[in-house]
């Protein structure tokens, strides 16, 4: 496999610059079963997504490849109503000044990739156990993609408090889901379990930092690398599964 270039990606001590791991290779069918580990309040897995979203149209529409989007909980002892953003993000960087700073490379850096950053409007920073589980939920509805999409503007974008079941809810509704029911689905505790488990699995890969990708259960990379890079590994993951496995 070729390496790929450093890629920024997110972790529980903050956003920076990732170095990229070569893909591993799996012989398990040809259909590549893709992975992608990502919290909902993490700017670089935002970026990630429409990055990859351009791999996507570099490989074309018959492509072999199913994905699934997993989670990561950026702050897992978040109290479950959030905190005032300017109080986490002194508490995590020692100043407004150097928070401000790395706001500005986020938001240049989306510019490039047509996202528009509005950190000004981002009052609190949630918890977001609810918004994994939500995205747990659309995927049954087979709207996984809409709903993270949906939440990574509603936060980055529009300022919502993607922690609110109320807001949760009403986001879930723009993608099809019935508002009611969902909000009657995170006032329960379905699909805890599932979420506890790949949180686990994440934990177990040795995955620190988002967003993260995996091919049929190997890591290929972390970080929000070049669309062209993506299409490479991923164009080379889908060689290898269609060769022949050899007896050992």
């Amino acid at each position: 496999m070729e390496e790929l270039e450093d890629g920024a990606a997110c972790g529980t001590d903050g956003c920076a610059p990732a170095g990229a791991a070569q893909a591993k290779p799996v012989a398990v069918g040809p259909l590549v079963d893709l992975s992608i580990v990502s919290d909902a309040i993490c700017p670089w897995c935002y970026i990630g997504k429409r990055r990859f979203e351009k791999a996507l149209a570099i490989l074309g529409p018959d492509f072999p490849i199913r994905v699934t989007w997993r989670p990561f909980e950026l702050n897992p002892q978040m109290p479950k109503e959030g905190i005032e953003r300017r109080e986490y993000r002194l508490r995590k960087f020692g100043s407004l000044e150097h928070s401000a700073q790395l706001d500005a490379q986020v938001a240049a850096a989306g510019a490039d990739d047509g996202i528009k950053f509005r950190h000004d409007l981002m009052v609190r920073t949630p918890n977001t156990f609810d918004a994994h589980r939500l995205i747990w939920h659309a995927a049954r509805a087979e709207v996984q993609d809409a709903m993270l999409e949906r939440l990574f503007r509603a936060y980055f974008s529009e300022g919502r408090d993607i922690g609110d079941a109320a807001v949760l809810a009403e986001l879930a509704s723009e993608v099809g889901l019935d508002r009611d029911a969902t909000f009657a689905f995170l006032q329960g505790t379905e699909g805890t379990d599932d979420i506890r488990r790949d949180e686990t699995f994440a934990q177990q890969a040795g995955i620190s930092g988002v967003p993260s990708f995996i091919a049929n259960g190997w890591k290929l990379f972390s970080g929000a690398q070049r669309p062209d890079s993506i299409a490479t590994v991923l164009r080379k993951v889908a060689e290898q599964l269609q060769q022949p496995a050899t007896a050992g």
